[in-house]
C-alpha cells in the first residue's frame, strides 16, 4: 500500500540576513534564477516526488508568498492535490505567534490532524536542492524508523556552521551537536562514501528536512516543550526514539545569507551548474504568459533570461536577467542578478520619463553595473555606476544596501542619472 504522505513546508522567519530582499516579503517569496521563487524548489520536489498534499507555514511578511502560492499552483477538480497557506493564528490557547520551526507546527496540529497521513515530511522554504523524496520515505519505512533527518556530507570548515549528527553502520543517528567548534570535530567524524572521504566531507549535517511517523510526532509534541527542531527537539528525541540519517549525495545549498543566495544564483549561468534546471524534473512556477525576449546588437556571454525582457544592451556576462528587464543601449552587466519587474511600462511612465526625467523601470544608457543585485522594479537612469567589491563596507542606505561586498539596490529603488555606487 502506497504510504500516506503529508508535507509541510516551513515558510521562514524575519530572514534578517537576506535583508534587502526580505525587507518587505517573506524568504520562501525571494526572486530565483530569473524566473522562480524560492518556495517552488520544495514544492516542485514534492510533485516531482508525487506528494501533491502540501501545506506552507506562513507568517513574516507573507503577502507575497501567498499571492505567488495562490496564483501558481492549481490542481483540477478530479483531484485531491493541493498547495495550500497555513497562516499563523491566534486562538484562545495560542496567544503568541511561531518561535520556531517545531514551534511552527505544534501550533498547527489543530489543523494537521483534519488530514489523513501516516508520514509528516517537514521541509524549508528557502534551500536549493532536487532530491527525489520517495528514496527519503523509502528510507524511513524500510529502516522502521521514527524520525529520519537527511543529511549531507560537509568538510570540516562548513561543519562548524551546521547541526552535526553521527552514524552508526546501520544509519541511526547516535548523537548531535549544534555548531561545534573546530577542536570537536575528530569525535564527530561519520562514514560516509570513500568518494566524500577524498573531499574531506566526513560530517553529516543536518538539511533541515525531516520526516516523522505521525504518532512519534504527537508523542515528541507532548512530552517536549522546545521551539526547535534542530536545535531543541531533535537532540532531544534521538535517543528516545529510532532516529535515522538519511545520507544525500546531491548539491544542496542553505540560502541564509545574501552572499549564499548570490553565489547560488551565479552558478547558474556557468556551462555546467551545480543545480540543473534542465534536467527531467520540471520546476514549477506561476505560468505568467510572458512575450518572448527581444535582444538587440548585445554580446551575451552565460546569461539567463527570464522572460518579456527588452534588452539592446553593450555587453552582458555571467548574468541573470529576471521576468520583464529592460537594459538599453552601451549597458555593460557583469555578475548581476536583476530580478525585473512585476509589470511593463505603461504610457504614464513615459509621459514622467519625457516631462520630468525619471527613469523607467530597467536600467538607462551608458550604465556599468556589477557584482550587484537589483530587486524587483527598479529605476536606473543614465549613466549609473554600480560596482560591489571586497572594498565596500557593509551599510545600509535609502536606495540600497551592501553586504559582503555585494550592492543590493532595493525594491522600487530610483536611481538617479549619473549616480555612483562603489569603486
Amino acid at each position: 500500500m502506497k504510504p500516506k504522505i503529508l508535507a509541510v513546508i516551513l515558510g521562514g522567519g524575519q530572514g534578517t540576513r537576506l535583508y534587502p530582499l526580505t525587507e518587505t516579503r517573506s524568504k520562501p517569496a525571494v526572486p530565483i534564477a530569473g524566473k522562480y521563487r524560492l518556495v517552488d524548489i520544495p514544492i516542485s520536489n514534492c510533485l516531482n516526488s508525487g506528494i501533491n498534499r502540501i501545506l506552507v507555514l506562513t507568517q513574516f511578511n507573507s503577502a507575497s508568498l501567498n499571492s505567488h502560492i495562490k496564483n501558481a499552483y492549481h490542481f483540477d477538480i478530479f483531484s485531491k492535490g493541493f498547495v495550500e497557506i497555513l497562516a499563523a493564528d491566534q486562538d484562545f490557547d495560542n496567544k503568541s505567534w511561531y518561535q520556531g520551526t517545531a514551534d511552527a507546527v505544534r501550533k498547527s496540529q489543530k489543523h494537521l490532524s483534519k488530514f489523513d497521513y501516516d508520514y509528516l515530511l517537514i521541509l524549508s522554504g528557502d534551500q536549493l536542492y532536487q532530491m527525489n523524496f520517495n528514496e527519503l520515505i523509502d528510507f524511513h519505512i524500510k529502516g522502521e524508523h521514527e524520525i529520519s533527518i537527511a543529511t549531507i556530507p560537509v568538510d570540516k570548515q562548513d561543519a562548524t556552521g551546521f547541526g552535526i549528527m553521527k552514524s552508526d553502520n546501520n544509519f541511526r543517528v547516535t548523537s548531535f551537536i549544534e555548531k561545534p567548534n573546530a577542536d570537536v570535530l575528530p569525535e564527530w567524524k561519520s562514514e560516509v562514501s570513500d568518494e566524500n572521504k577524498v573531499l574531506g566531507k566526513e560530517y553529516l549535517a543536518s538539511m533541515g528536512i525531516y520526516v516523522f511517523n505521525r504518532n512519534t510526532l504527537n508523542q515528541i509534541f507532548d512530552e517536549e516543550s522546545g521551539n526547535d527542531f534542530g536545535k531543541e527537539v531533535i537532540p532531544k528525541s534521538i535517543h528516545k526514539y529510532k532516529t535515522g540519517s538519511y545520507q544525500y549525495s546531491g548539491y544542496w545549498t542553505d540560502i541564509g545569507t545574501i552572499r549564499s543566495f548570490f553565489e547560488a544564483n551565479m552558478d547558474l549561468t556557468r556551462d555546467i551548474p551545480q543545480f540543473n534546471m534542465y534536467g527531467h524534473n520540471k520546476i514549477f512556477t506561476n505560468s505568467r504568459m510572458l512575450p518572448p525576449n527581444k535582444i538587440t546588437a548585445t554580446r551575451i556571454d552565460h546569461v539567463i533570461f527570464g522572460g518579456g525582457c527588452i534588452v539592446s544592451a553593450e555587453r552582458i556576462e555571467s548574468s541573470i536577467i529576471g521576468v520583464r528587464s529592460r537594459i538599453d543601449s552601451g549597458s555593460v552587466l557583469k555578475n548581476t542578478y536583476m530580478m525585473g519587474a512585476d509589470y511593463f511600462s505603461d504610457n504614464k511612465d513615459l509621459e514622467d520619463f519625457i516631462r520630468y526625467k525619471k527613469p523607467l523601470l530597467g536600467i538607462g544608457e551608458n550604465c556599468h553595473i556589477e557584482n550587484a543585485i537589483l530587486d524587483k522594479n527598479c529605476r536606473i537612469g543614465k549613466n549609473v555606476s554600480i560596482k560591489g567589491s571586497e572594498a565596500l563596507s557593509d551599510g545600509d542606505y535609502p536606495t540600497h544596501t551592501v553586504s559582503d561586498g555585494i550592492v543590493i539596490v532595493k525594491k522600487y529603488a530610483l536611481i538617479p542619472d549619473g549616480t555612483v555606487i562603489g569603486q
